[in-house]
This record gives C-alpha cells, structure tokens and sequence, in this order.
C-alpha cells in the first residue's frame, strides 16, 4: 500500500481532483484512480472524498491511498509469444494480429496477458490484477511491438518516458486513397465520439492532446504504404487521426468504408519500439517485419500497378 500526502499550493487550486492524482501517480490509469477515489481511498482535510470532480482549494490537505496490487485472478495460459528481447527488467513482445493485449471482466482468457503470465512470474502489479505489466497497448486487430515491465521500477520508468515523449514508436500503415505530399504532422485532439461512444474522434470536448507524424513510403492505384512516428499514444490515435485526413485505414471498418482490402482487422503493424532501458540507461531499439497477411497486401497492391 502506498499513501500519497500532500498540501496542495496556490498554482493547484482549481483543479479537478482525478485530474491532479493522474499527474501525481503517471503509471495508474486515470479510470482506476477515479475507482478509488469512488471506493473512498482519498481524504481531504481528514474527510474521505468521494467526488471525482472535486476542485481542489489552496491549503487543501490531500491524502490519497493507493492499496496494493489484488491478488491475479487471470489464469495463465500456455500461448506462444514472439518474444523479441527479455531482461530482469524488461520484456519486448511482438504481439500477432487478433490477440487482446488485457483481459476485461468477463473476457478473462486468450490474451497477451494471459500468456505473459505462464511465460514469466514477475510482472509489475502497477496496473491492477487484470493488467500486470501492461504499460501501453495495441489494439486487437493492430499487430507489433509491444514493451513490458517485469518488475514496478522499470513501470514506473517506461511510463514516464511514454509520458515525456522520449519513446521511439513507428508504425506501417496502408491507407485508402493516394497522399500527394511526401510527408506530414497530424495535430488534432482526440477524445470519446460525442456521437458513438464506442469510438475516438477528434474533437475539442473531453480530448486530450494528439500529434501523429507520417511519411509515405510508397504509393499506389487506390492506396498509400505509410510510416507513422507516434508522439503521444492516445487510443486508436493512427486509426482516428488518417481518417480525420480523409485517408483510413484499410480494414478498418470503424473509421473507414466496410468494404477494402482482404484483410482481417486494420492494416496497422506497430514495426519499431525505442526505449531507455530502466536500470543501465542504454537506449535500445527494436524492429519487427509486418506480418504475411499484411505483406501479402503490398505485393496486391504492386500487382495491380504493374498490370
């Protein structure tokens, strides 16, 4: 159990109080410090607060609990994992393409995380007993490189880097229509779709920050072979941010047409993952090749210029 103690100073006040533990502890999400705020594990003036929106006031005496990690209850599974580097620290997987990286409440098998856990025996528990070790994630149907924490220092320290932007995240991508200009920096928030709430769009209301840099690597009839550099990592970011410029994702029904390429899930491969190693301070960088489904579609797409 960690507790967090805090006068809160004139340059906090006014700020919502699940905004000001996010700040306070990075490596927890911002839904399970809503939780505990809910579950009454924050005081205030010695009351327990149980509003997520409270406005913090100047001389505020914060004291927020962080209990420690629940026993796991997802049961490890003997699934092969591609495992591109492994320490005492650290662990690179490249995850295939229809695998969900964490299990949810009654989605409890099958997962990266499951497997993980019958690979190895020392994940962070930062993250809860659904998400040990899981500092970022890719989407089910988006294939690549993923980084672990085996243990809670190195989460705490891949967490600050995603959060400082000091990570290397690139990405193939192949979108509908043909971009004309070689390359180019996406700036557009990203949050909940005010109207389908089980999608991200760009919007000004709730969103937070989002900045996408691409460069084509090669054009086609109907298509474009892109390179995506992510700045910030906010959900479905690649996905929402090329179809905000008129150009998603092949296989990407959500934010593109329903009818596109023979490709089960959107033509999105997470290819490189840079880092700062959390206990010798070297910088390593990692590379995977895009899976043969998504190989397969480049050699289409050459085919049909060239006929």
């Amino acid at each position: 159990m960690a507790e967090w103690e805090k006068e809160i100073q004139e340059c906090e006040e006014g700020q919502r109080i699940d905004r000001w533990a996010a700040q306070a502890f990075p490596s927890e999400s911002r839904s399970r410090l809503q939780e505990l705020i809910r579950s009454g594990q924050l005081k205030i003036n010695g009351q327990t607060q149980t509003m997520v929106s409270y406005k913090l006031r100047c001389g505020d005496h914060v004291l927020f609990v962080i209990p420690d990690p629940k026993p796991l209850e997802v049961a490890p599974e003997n699934i092969p994992l591609d495992i591109v580097y492994e320490d005492s620290s650290v662990l690179v997987v490249n995850k295939p393409r229809g695998m969900v990286v964490h299990p949810a409440p009654g989605n409890t098998s099958g997962t990266l995380v499951n497997a993980l856990l019958y690979h190895c025996h020392d994940l962070s528990g930062i993250n809860g007993i659904l998400r040990p070790g899981i500092v970022h994630r890719i989407d089910k149907d988006t294939s690549g490189l993923l980084m672990v924490a085996k243990n809670d220092q190195a989460h705490h320290s891949l967490a600050q880097q995603l959060k400082d932007k000091t990570t290397k995240r690139l990405y193939y991508a192949i979108v509908h229509g043909v971009i004309s200009q070689d390359k180019g920096t996406i700036n557009a928030p990203i949050g909940r779709d005010p109207k389908d709430r089980k999608k991200m769009a760009v919007t000004r209301s709730n969103s937070k920050q989002a900045v996408t840099h691409f460069k084509v690597i090669e054009r086609f009839l109907n298509y474009t072979f892109i390179q995506c550099r992510l700045e910030t990592g906010r959900t479905h970011q690649i996905r929402v941010h090329m179809a905000y410029i008129g150009h998603p994702l092949a296989g990407d029904p959500k934010y593109g047409p329903k009818k596109t390429l023979p490709i089960e899930g959107q033509a999105l491969h997470a290819a490189e993952i840079g880092f700062t190693h959390p206990e010798t301070g070297q910088f390593l960088s990692f590379h995977a090749d895009p899976p043969e489904d998504f190989t397969h579609l480049l050699k289409l797409l050459k085919t049909q210029i060239n006929s």
